[in-house]
Formats: structure tokens, sequence, C-alpha cells
């Protein structure tokens, strides 16, 4: 049909419909029977009709409010990448009346991830955008949200069996399955492979952490099932124990020269690495914190797994407001490319296109 700009009712007389009827159907208000939303639809998907997004934005009375659950973070670390994409999201829908509050929680802190989800029904919120961290806890919080029937979407991990919009975020098996492809390249016989594990691991705030792993080892089953492999077990904070957990296990483990960081913290290895002179043939992490890629141009790390946290931030917000504001369909999952990365193409990567 000739391409031309459509008024309500315009696209009313088309479908045999009162205007009234054709704004409920356009802004998904009030009881429209199903005959009549059909005609409606009819028109609208013949003449490709798309609304003027500006004038939504104008004639919005309602604010709307997002709330963002995301772990306390500081500078360069992954979640203020994230806190950086929904930033720039909410930019961009600031002239259509939404704005974006935050509740922090500590990562991996049961009571703190508790406090953040139970201080969500004294706030007034009208979607969230959640990055989850303990199932029983999250489960708790979908239940009143959907009771409340207010729309929330996840990123960084997938809750399943919820009713969430939509998950943005990695398939964090694939991931692990691709980390283990990418390092067993440079696999030679009679070496061995050490997983780089933190001391939280079996912690349920980890489950990302063990997805990677399953989808890693589930690479290693395949092709490499005869390979000895070994535990290393780190502490997230203490790094003087973790020099002498690193000290023993290369001084009993000479042939171990490969080794996979499932978590943001491969800088711990490689701040060893670095300072002891020590090399592996093959180290891979994930995620682009500032040490990270240091530790990546400067040769101890060889591929880090990038994730793309701001754009997921980003999306997430986008997508809770194509649903709330402007009425459009969503897609439940939204993948985020696996991209590795190395020294020779770093300088070129952008998160953002």
């Amino acid at each position: 049909m000739e391409n031309k700009n459509y008024t309500i009712k315009d696209i009313a007389r088309m479908a045999g419909v009162s205007a009234g009827t054709v704004d409920r159907v356009l802004h998904n208000r009030g009881d429209v029977s199903a005959s009549s939303r059909e005609k409606v639809q009819k028109v609208l998907d013949e003449i490709d009709y798309h609304p003027n997004m500006f004038a939504i934005g104008l004639a919005a009375k309602k604010p709307y409010c997002i709330l963002c659950i995301i772990p306390y973070h500081i500078e360069h670390d992954y979640w203020h990448s994230v806190s950086e994409g929904i930033n720039r999201a909410a930019q961009e829908m600031r002239p259509f009346n939404v704005s974006i509050e935050y509740l922090y929680y500590h990562h991996a802190d049961r009571l703190s991830y508790e406090k953040a989800c139970a201080k969500i029904r004294r706030e007034p919120v009208d979607a969230v955008l959640i990055a989850p961290n303990f199932r029983e806890e999250t489960m708790a919080l979908t239940s009143y949200l959907e009771e409340k029937e207010l729309p929330y979407a996840f990123i960084d991990f997938n809750i399943e069996d919820t009713h969430a919009l939509c998950y943005i975020g990695q398939d964090s098996k694939a991931s692990g399955y691709i980390a283990a492809k990418i390092l067993m390249r440079k696999y030679e016989e009679g070496q061995e492979l050490i997983l780089f594990l933190n001391n939280k691991k079996n912690n349920p705030a980890e489950i990302q952490m063990q997805r990677r792993m399953d989808g890693f080892m589930n690479f290693i089953s395949q092709e490499h099932s005869n390979l000895v492999v070994h535990d290393v077990v780190l502490n997230k904070e203490d790094d003087a124990a973790n020099r002498r957990t690193l000290e023993e296990f290369f001084a009993a483990h000479p042939q171990a020269v490969l080794g996979a960081v499932f978590n943001s913290r491969v800088y711990q290895v490689a701040g060893y690495l670095q300072e002891t002179g020590h090399h592996l043939a093959g180290l891979v992490g994930y995620d682009l914190l500032q040490k990270n890629v240091e530790h990546l141009k400067s040769g101890e790390v060889n591929y880090l797994i990038g994730q793309r946290p701001g754009l997921q931030g980003y999306c997430g917000i986008k997508a809770l407001c194509d649903h709330m504001v402007f009425k459009r369909p969503v897609t439940a999952v939204k993948y985020m490319p696996i991209d590795i990365l190395m020294k020779e193409n770093i300088n070129f990567y952008f998160e953002f296109e």
C-alpha cells in the first residue's frame, strides 16, 4: 500500500470501527473484542503502521519508573559497565517520561540481596530490571511482581521457570564450551589443565560460573577425555594466601601449563605470573575489566571472553520500554555475542556499534 501518514480516523474508517477502538488497540488500553482487534490489526499490517515515537512521548501523561537491581560496583568493574549501559538507555528514554532508579546489593551476599528484593515492595515502580543472584529469593520477588502485574527482565543470568519479559545475557554453557575449545588449541601431549576456582564456588549465587564450567568440561570430556585436570581454589580477597597456593601448586605440578578462570578475576592468576616470571602456555578468563585487559596486552592472559555488559544494561531498559511505553513485542531471549578477545584485536574492540 502507498506509504503515507495515516491518522487514527483513517485507520478506523478502513477497519470499520470507531476511532476510540483504534486508540485502545494502539495503546493496549481497555477492552476490545477479538473481532474488532483483528480488523484493526489487519489494517495496521497492510499500511505497515509505525507510531510516531516522539508524539507518544509528548502525549504520555503517565511518568514511568524502572527500578534496576544490580550489585554494588566501583569504576571500571563489570557492573560499572552494566550501569553505563543502563544510563545510556535512560538518556534516550527521558523524552518519553521514563526515569531510572537503582537498588544495589552485595554480590553473593544472600542477606543483602534479600533486603534489596524486599525494598522493592515499598517503592513506586512500573517495571524492574534484575541482575538475579539467589534463585529462591528471586522466585519470591518475581511472584510478587507478577501478582502486581509489573513487567520485569533479567540481565547477566537467567532464572528459568519465571515469567520474565525477557532475558538478556550470554549463553553461559556455550561460552564455557568455546573457552575450552580455544584454549585447547594450545594443548600439547603431556600437558595438564588447571581450573582456577574461587572459594565461594559452591555458593548458590555462583550459578553463572558453574554453568560456564559445565560447558567447558563438556568440551574436555568430548575431545580430551584422558587429560589430567587440577582444581586450584583461590580466595576472592586474600592475595597473600593466593600467592602461597599458587607457589605450592606450580612447584608440585610442572606439567600444568593450561589454565581457565570462570569469573572476572583472571587478573589474580595473571598478576602472580607477571610478578614471578612464571609462564603458562595458555590462560583464558572472562570480562574486559581494566586489570584483565592490561594482562591480555602484556601476554599473561591469552584470551578474554567478553559478554558486553554495557549492552546488556542498555537492551534491558529498551526492552522494558518497548513493552511498557511503546507496546511493542519483545523477544523472550536475547543472547549477547560471545566475544573472543586477544592482544592482537583488543585495541579495535567497541562494545556499542
